[in-house]
């Protein structure tokens, strides 16, 4: 006789085992019409799942917040189900959840086409529409290899053969087509209804370059039509914002096929880069960091003490010298700072140290996963490590975490979600060390007075972290920031200080990065401003444009004197229509365009726009100056406009 505890605190008591499906029944036949899965004592169930004992159960719904999860995995079975019934020859491989959306990879003698992507998914409405019923059934694990085998899935089956054997193997059906899967899925196909196919995309088997190629096709899922409205709506947005595409527009920067992953930053670009770098060290010289520089090229026995070699071993890039000494490019900047700290004789009363560094490192990134300045294999970090006794942890550990939420304010991110991550599966340390580490973190954490959520098993392998995802002007969510304790990394590589008892211990070294990388916090902030970046950051922050070339030698010396002021400025006396330059330079998003005439040569003045066209009047250069320079001691929190 199960007992149902339900999300309010009601209970429901049961005769015999009982599914989710009938539960819901029984509350009601509005809830059993919604019913899309069930979540029995926190986990995820189809409707059929029968709860033999007490458990806490969630009735999911389109309300629920599981509710697109459940959608979206039963909708790539719809679309693999639609692909083999046009394409019979077709082989289905995996088919996962992702953000936004999913995708399912085939084996296919030829391309899918656009007319393909079209026919697919009027077959898949027309899958919908037929209401077919979700089923689920297990099987032995050889069993399975041989159903799939005889069906002509080679892909299904091996994956199935790399199950240990005692397991049982689940398949669901819909129709008469049959998938193999964990499950769960919606009760039914007519519960799929909101839903678009995006694109075709190579990709690997297995994610393996080694192996043949496959084809990929994504799609997107929701449980209501506005909602999917919206997301096109985002992705148009996105693509207007997209880094590269500004990146050429504005001549930032460019990246080519002879350095793949890697950035060729044009003087605009640059000085933007290193308006990044200028306002980075000062915040750090006031918290207390001391800036560091270590080798790029490293011995590999290095990495193997650290623990790197085990764990990025394939993904860092290696030479090797005539006297057979393997070296490897650095792929991040910890070991180096250990060294430095090991270098004399550390006491208690040094501790806290702080070291920064803006340590360029190259990791190797598949060609396939890279992205314009998002995802490259060089890239500058903006790391710092601080070597602390355990009782500064927490103090540290808030002083960071403040740090880090200031800087992203100043920047216009002031909406910053945190994730605590523990421990991973591959780690280097015992679940002592671990423990320690973990109630640390979250003990500062508590104190500094910040929300988290859970993300379970995606700490670094030698400590848990936060991590800080900022979320952007059209909605998505970037992780940047991390910080990270560690309690590991310091032993293994020998550094000690000698505590108060003359007894040598061994320092906790916290991670931490803000920007986390340079150039993929820079492509964040272009489309994060569609290219309108603050004014402090704009490579050039003022333009001035004359009406004729009688204006040259007035703008001249306004110019002089702007440059001497600190400001970037850029001048245009091309024989040019006056209008035609104050589309040009609105174009190149420069913050403030002065502009003089006769009338203004005469009065020493200037007439001020904005680049959003705004007309701020006529003032002098020193006014103007004046005016500036609070937007830019704010950091662009007000602006002339204001």
């Amino acid at each position: 006789m199960p007992v149902i505890t339900l999300p309010d605190g009601s209970q429901r008591t049961y005769d015999q085992a009982v599914t989710v499906a009938e539960v819901a029944a029984s509350i009601g036949a509005g809830l059993a019409k919604a019913a899309l899965a069930g979540k029995v004592s926190g986990a995820l169930v189809d409707t059929s799942f029968k709860i033999a004992q007490d458990a806490r159960l969630e009735i999911v719904t389109d309300k629920h917040p599981d509710a697109l999860e459940v959608i979206r995995h039963s909708t790539a079975h719809l679309l693999a189900q639609a692909v083999q019934s046009l394409f019979p020859d077709a082989q289905v491989t995996i088919g996962p959840v992702i953000e936004d959306g999913f995708y399912y990879d085939f084996a296919y003698k030829r391309p899918f086409t656009p007319e393909d992507l079209a026919a697919i998914e009027d077959k898949m409405r027309e899958l919908s529409s037929e209401n077919l019923e979700v089923t689920r059934r297990e099987m032995a694990r050889d069993d399975a290899v041989s159903f799939f085998k005889n069906l002509g899935e080679h892909y299904k089956a091996e994956i199935i053969a790399s199950i240990p054997s005692n397991e049982p193997i689940s398949l669901y059906g819909q129709g008469k087509w049959v998938d193999l899967c964990r499950g769960p899925h919606v009760p039914s196909t007519g519960k799929l209804k909101v839903f678009k196919l995006m694109k075709v995309a190579g990709a690997y088997w297995r994610g393996d370059s080694r192996n043949e190629m496959l084809q990929r096709i994504y799609g997107t899922a929701w449980t209501h039509d506005k909602d999917l409205k919206d997301y096109l709506t985002r992705l148009e947005d996105a693509e207007k914002r997209d880094h590269r595409k500004i990146g050429r527009e504005l001549d930032l920067f460019h990246m080519q096929e002879e350095a793949p992953g890697a950035v060729f930053w044009h003087p605009k670009g640059w000085s933007v880069f290193q308006s990044l770098i200028g306002y980075m060290r000062d915040k750090q010289r006031v918290a207390g960091f001391q800036e560091v520089n270590g080798p790029e090229l490293m011995d590999r026995s290095l990495w193997e003490a650290s623990g790197h070699w085990e764990k990025f071993g394939e993904n860092m890039f290696t030479t090797q010298t005539p006297d057979e000494r393997v070296y490897a490019i650095k792929p991040m900047n910890c070991p180096g700072h250990v060294q430095i700290f090991k270098q004399g004789l550390r006491s208690y009363r040094d501790l806290p140290i702080r070291y920064a560094e803006f340590g360029k490192v190259h990791r190797y990134e598949p060609s396939g996963a890279l992205h314009g300045l998002m995802r490259v294999r060089a890239f500058t970090q903006d790391d710092a490590h601080l070597f602390v006794s355990p009782d500064q942890i927490t103090e540290e550990s808030v002083a960071v975490t403040r740090l880090i939420l200031e800087i992203y304010r100043d920047f216009g991110f002031d909406d910053v979600r945190i994730k605590f991550s523990d421990r991973p599966a591959k780690r280097v340390g015992s679940d002592d060390i671990w423990d320690k580490a973990e109630a640390a973190l979250k003990e500062a954490a508590t104190v500094a007075g910040i929300e988290f959520t859970l993300n379970p098993g995606e700490g670094a392998f030698y400590g848990p972290k936060l991590e800080f995802v900022l979320r952007d002007a059209i909605g998505r969510d970037w992780q940047c920031g991390t910080l990270q304790v560690d309690l590991n990394l310091p032993g293994r590589l020998g550094a000690h200080y000698i505590d108060e008892g003359s007894h040598k211990q061994i320092p906790v070294m916290l991670h931490r990065a803000i920007f986390g990388s340079l150039e993929r916090f820079l492509g964040i902030l272009i489309e994060h401003h569609a290219g309108r970046l603050p004014t402090w950051l704009a490579p050039a922050q003022v333009v001035l444009l004359g009406i004729t070339d009688r204006q040259d030698a007035y703008l001249r010396e306004v110019a002089e004197f702007l440059k001497n002021q600190g400001l970037r400025v850029d001048i245009d006396l091309r024989n040019e229509k006056i209008g035609f330059k104050i589309r040009e330079h609105t174009l190149q998003r420069v913050p403030y365009l002065l502009v003089a005439g006769d009338k203004e040569v005469a009065a020493q003045l200037l007439s001020v726009r904005t680049r959003s066209g705004k007309d701020l009047g006529q003032m002098s250069p020193q006014t103007f100056v004046e005016r500036l320079r609070v937007e830019l001691e704010s950091r662009g929190r007000r602006t002339l406009e204001d």
